[in-house]
């Protein structure tokens, strides 16, 4: 009693100790939580890696095999087709096997990919294993933004669920270089070279994943609450977020809030039967509106045509008036570092300034330096003579469109599809984001080239601002801003529609109420404790 009375009448009389003077630690905890993330959205260097390397291997592998500009294009955007079926079967392997070992599946699947590239002889085997790679990325692309959505703690989150898009622009700077490191090779040797190599980081990621534990919602939905709660205590900003997180969940899962043994039995439901009738034939208000905002966002990432310009960055240089090999593939690492680097900003502001006001301004900067590319880009394919201010207007707004690309529209994609799903929807319904994604690529990656001969260079880009101004009007009415948000909570700002701002009020409002009530009770505490002194 003593002991408990002594930091109260210090509290009252104003005695502080040293200690009291110290900067509060930062919980070791979020370092756990950040390593975990980090492993699994290595995973994304994969497709990162092939949207790269194939932007120059495209250019040698055409010189070699003897293939026309539409065999060019169908294998730049093949792939993205063939991952669809990974991402299809990504949400049900996650949910019967977990989420680390289908990491571990897409690793090994893009691994037997890239070698079977490399030892290509002729067009039908390069094929082959774009089909085997794309399998793989496809896999990697749904489970990466999964897994860490679910170990990663509310205050972080956005941060943390960026991960997968820092490592798609890491993959693409590492693509872009190898074009550059292999291109002085032998024609025959280079572009084998360049997709060989991308075996190598399936590789580190098998081995890096065995440090990483399971997803605790995906334990939860197993029946073993003593593993997932291990796994929340790591991750959690505090032991008492810990068990609000795990309370959460057990909820969502249909899990008795009394059950804590460590293996509980789990109905059927929550092993992800009837989810495709639940999301898809009998939604709620709710679910159809986050559907919707899922699918709608992974649409307009890719039609507004970032694809476009990192695939084919080599002949939109050289469009604008850039002739050398070597300059071309210079530029091209220019675009992958400048893409790197803004990605790089946007996970730190993620949490601060929330999704909504940088996935705006984003798609806002993308649709003015569109519109500027095509006006420069325009010039110069009907100028007779070289127009430099042309010229240097069209590369610089290549840079601007990445730079304010990455800085929002990049990474809020895949943190605000992660995150707006309800637990037991999860793994499904962000396979279908995925696969919107990855088909809207490949139609872009597939028809490039044959949209710039019928409606010139410059007029693509105009296409992609003019569907890029759609797309900011659809995220500005559709859209709730989910910062600081639990998962659990999320789902209450949806199913209004354009009205979402009144689920938003109400919210606020019990949150005021809630941190009121907490107030009253830590003054009622101080004064009993006076009296007691």
């Amino acid at each position: 009693m003593a002991a408990d009375q002594k930091p109260a009448e210090n509290a009252i009389s104003g005695q502080k100790s040293l200690a009291d003077f110290d900067p509060p630690k930062k919980p070791k905890r979020k370092i756990f939580a950040t390593a975990c993330a980090m492993l699994a959205s290595m995973t994304s260097i994969l497709l990162g890696y092939d949207i790269g390397v194939m932007s120059g291997a495209s250019i040698y592998i055409q010189d070699d095999l003897k293939i026309s500009d539409v065999q060019v294009e169908v294998l730049m955007g093949i792939l993205n087709l063939y991952s669809l079926l990974g991402s299809a079967a990504a949400g049900r392997t996650s949910d019967w096997i977990g989420r680390r070992y289908t990491i571990v599946l897409a690793g090994a699947i893009f691994f037997a990919g890239a070698l079977l590239m490399g030892f290509a002889t002729n067009y039908a085997f390069l094929m082959f294993g774009r089909f085997v790679a794309g399998i793989g990325v496809g896999y990697a692309l749904m489970i990466a933004p999964v897994y860490t959505a679910e170990v990663s703690p509310a205050s972080s989150r956005g941060f943390l669920t960026s991960f997968p898009e820092v490592f798609i622009n890491a993959g693409i700077l590492l693509g872009y270089v190898s074009n550059y490191a292999f291109s002085k090779l032998p024609l025959h040797l280079g572009w084998r070279l360049m997709l060989g190599v991308g075996a190598l980081p399936s590789v580190v990621l098998a081995v890096g994943v065995l440090a990483m534990p399971e997803s605790p919602r995906w334990l939860v939905m197993q029946g073993r609450l003593g593993e997932a709660k291990r796994v929340l205590d790591k991750t959690s900003d505090s032991l008492e977020e810990a068990q609000l997180r795990l309370a959460d969940i057990k909820e969502a899962a249909g899990i008795p809030e009394h059950c804590n043994d460590d293996v509980v039995q789990v109905s059927k439901r929550s092993h992800g039967e009837d989810v495709w009738k639940e999301l898809i034939l009998h939604p709620t208000p709710a679910i159809r509106h986050i559907l919707i905002a899922a699918i709608g966002i992974h649409f307009f990432q890719q039609a507004s045509g970032i694809d476009a310009v990192v695939l084919y960055s080599p002949r939109i240089f050289a469009k604008a008036g850039i002739t050398s090999s070597d300059k071309k593939l210079l530029a091209t690492v220019a675009v992958g570092i400048v893409k790197t680097l803004f990605i790089l900003v946007a996970t730190f502001l993620l949490d601060r300034i929330g999704r909504r006001p940088l996935l705006l301004s984003s798609v806002g900067g993308m649709i003015c330096s569109l519109c500027m590319l095509g006006v420069g880009l325009t010039i110069v394919e009907h100028s007779q003579e070289k127009v430099m201010w042309a010229v240097v207007l069209s590369i610089t707004m290549v840079m601007f469109y990445v730079a304010f690309f990455s800085i929002g529209m990049g990474p809020i994609t895949w943190v605000y599809s992660s995150e707006i799903f309800p637990l037991k929807l999860r793994a499904q319904g962000t396979s279908m984001g995925v696969a919107v994604n990855r088909v809207t690529s490949g139609v872009i990656g597939m028809t490039f080239i044959s949209l710039t001969k019928g409606i010139t260079t410059g007029g693509a880009f105009f296409l992609f601002a003019s569907i890029a101004v759609v797309a900011w009007v659809f995220f500005y009415a559709l859209l709730p801003e989910t910062q600081g948000r639990t998962l659990e909570d999320i789902e209450v700002l949806f199913g209004k529609f354009h009205k979402w701002r009144k689920a938003n009020a109400l919210l606020k409002n019990k949150n005021t109420e809630v941190n009121d009530g907490d107030n009253r009770n830590g003054q009622i505490q101080l004064e009993n404790r006076g009296q007691v002194a």
